[in-house]
């Protein structure tokens, strides 16, 4: 039999967060912890995490340190109680935009680095070596570097743009993708 009610709707919620999350690679338990977090009124302690969840105390520790690194949790300590007390950022659209930085910050950086490079590695190359494929290398890497120079471009202005401009940025792409 389906849950209904609250209870229902916050255990679907952290589920198809963690689905979501790992087609991102991002790890699953991250993610309904995350989600648990986000969705709880108050702050939790590891083991109201690993009791909500069924995970193990390892699982709940290394994931809620990941998130902390992440920005999209905080920590709470609570006079006279040993326990430490985690609280997910409850604003969307501030959340987003932590992701977003994380994400660029983690995955999109390097690999832009690392295309700068390999095209500098490729006009190393001397002249007289110089054939298609070297020419061919170097267009790749230009193509795949402009690629993430545009999604950079759209991520500032989706943040430029911010909560208040989403609306009507999304509505002038869709103008344009018609």
């Amino acid at each position: 039999m389906a849950e209904s009610g609250i209870e229902g709707a916050k255990n679907l919620f952290v589920r198809r967060w963690g689905e979501m999350a790992a087609t991102w690679g991002i790890s699953r338990t991250m993610a309904e912890i995350h989600a648990l977090l986000y969705l709880s009124p108050d702050p939790l302690c590891t083991d109201d995490v690993m009791d909500q969840l069924e995970v193990s105390r390892g699982s709940a520790s290394t994931n809620l340190r990941q998130l902390l690194n992440w920005g999209l949790i905080q920590r709470e300590h609570r006079r006279g109680d040993r326990k430490e007390y985690f609280e997910a950022e409850k604003d969307a659209w501030l959340m987003f935009e932590t992701i977003i930085r994380e994400r660029r910050r983690r995955e999109l950086q390097p690999i832009v680095e690392t295309l700068e490079r390999c095209v500098e590695m490729a006009h190393e190359e001397p002249r007289s070596k110089a054939d298609a494929v070297t020419k061919a290398y170097t267009k790749r890497f230009s193509d795949i570097l402009d690629l993430c120079d545009a999604m950079n471009a759209v991520f500032n202005v989706v943040n430029k743009a911010g909560r208040r401009g989403l609306k009507p940025l999304t509505k002038a792409l869709s103008l344009l993708a018609r």
